[in-house]
């Protein structure tokens, strides 16, 4: 009787735990991949007009083809901020011990440690100063900000004085920014946090498709270095880069030590969560994708934000339904496909299309998401502005 009290104590303690932990507020991860040598320095662009109310600069940055060996560029857009109130946090690199390793970036109510990299337009290494939030509006700050005021009347003007100006891309290591997170951005670390929306993760799929964009090919210097929203890269606002940034030990390429899986390591400026995010680009079956129960909603009208609760609640459900059939599907392929000891083309052929497949259904459920976050998203208050 004794050892069964103990049991439940032991239980309810740890239920505890899971309820006052919410999933969403977690430290920034990696990626889960090592790269031998570092990115290439950030090069210099445009800012594309800001596109509407709402929307939050996200700068551009190096990212990794595991696939080429290579870096490609993720063009920096103009993205809608996913809840009010949310400011972007960047992702960076950072020496991780034994090569550098990328860190996610994320959405959250303060923004925290993005590796001291000056990405521009108000991230200047610590913070943010291209705007803020004020009685549920957002207000840009037109000295860093590119906004046509005819359209967007919530301004002002405030200049940033930049110290240290550099575009190395990266932090620690040799030839890295030797900077270390303010006690307010290890705070930020825990506080509830969203990942990169579903338009973002779209937007990196199509720079890693794009060759152009690969550091090999374009030096530094890519053809598409912004855009005026996500995944916009043939509309008109898209800027190139007007200067390359320096590749380092680009005779390195197609040698690096990439390494997969080891997520969760310690953050270079910073404790980790220790949670494996994988990287949709690379995605070829579902079980490969993230799919995160969404964060309750905090637009403080609290019969609003269950009413939306239950609808993101709904839609979760039916898109895990939909990755559990195809998972099935294509795993039942595999099976017969082995029954009959094709050759490597004919297996070949199979992953391309359940690549396609996996793309086609996150594309859907992509566009599921944003619907359904346009459908709710508060009006703007009437009034002049």
């Amino acid at each position: 009787m004794r050892t069964f009290c103990v049991r439940c104590i032991i239980f309810a303690f740890m239920l505890l735990l899971m309820v006052a932990v919410p999933a969403s507020s977690v430290a920034q991860v990696s990626v889960g991949i090592t790269v031998g040598f570092p990115p290439p320095d950030l090069p210099v662009y445009e800012q594309p007009i800001c596109p509407g109310e709402s929307y939050i600069w996200t700068p551009g940055y190096w990212s990794w083809d595991s696939n080429f060996d290579d870096y490609y560029w993720v063009p920096g857009t103009w993205v809608l901020a996913p809840e009010v109130g949310f400011l972007w946090t960047p992702g960076y690199w950072g020496w991780g011990g034994s090569g550098f390793v990328f860190y996610e970036g994320y959405w959250g109510p303060v923004v925290g440690f993005y590796g001291g990299v000056n990405y521009g337009y108000g991230y200047f290494g610590h913070g943010y100063e291209g705007g803020r939030w004020e009685n549920r509006r957002f207000f840009y700050n037109r000295a860093v900000n590119n906004v046509n005021v005819t359209v967007i009347h919530n301004v002002y003007n405030t200049t940033i004085n930049q110290r240290n100006v550099t575009r190395v891309s990266y932090n620690g290591g040799s030839g890295g920014i030797n900077e270390r997170p303010r006690p307010e951005e290890e705070r930020a670390a825990h506080e509830r946090h969203i990942p990169p929306v579903p338009d973002q993760r779209q937007h990196v799929q199509a720079a890693r498709s794009d060759q152009q964009l690969r550091a090999s090919v374009n030096r530094g210097k890519p053809p598409i270095a912004a855009t005026p929203k996500p995944g916009a890269f043939k509309e008109r606002g898209v800027l190139p880069a007007r200067e390359a940034g320096a590749i380092h030990n680009a005779g390195n390429a197609g040698r690096a030590n990439a390494e997969r899986g080891n997520a969760g390591r310690e953050n270079a400026g910073g404790p980790n969560a220790g949670v494996n995010v994988p990287r949709p680009g690379n995605a070829v079956h579902p079980k490969e994708l993230p799919h995160e129960r969404p964060a309750p909603p905090n637009t403080g009208d609290s019969k609003r934000d269950q009413k939306y609760q239950k609808q993101e609640e709904k839609l979760y459900v039916q898109q895990e339904k939909d990755r559990q059939k195809l998972e099935q599907q294509q795993e039942k392929e595999h099976q017969q496909l082995e029954r009959k000891h094709p050759d490597q083309g004919r297996k070949q052929q199979v992953e391309q299309r359940h690549q396609q497949q996996t793309q086609q259904m996150e594309q859907k459920h992509s566009q599921q998401q944003q619907k359904l976050q346009e459908k709710e998203r508060p009006a703007p208050p009437k009034g002049k502005h």
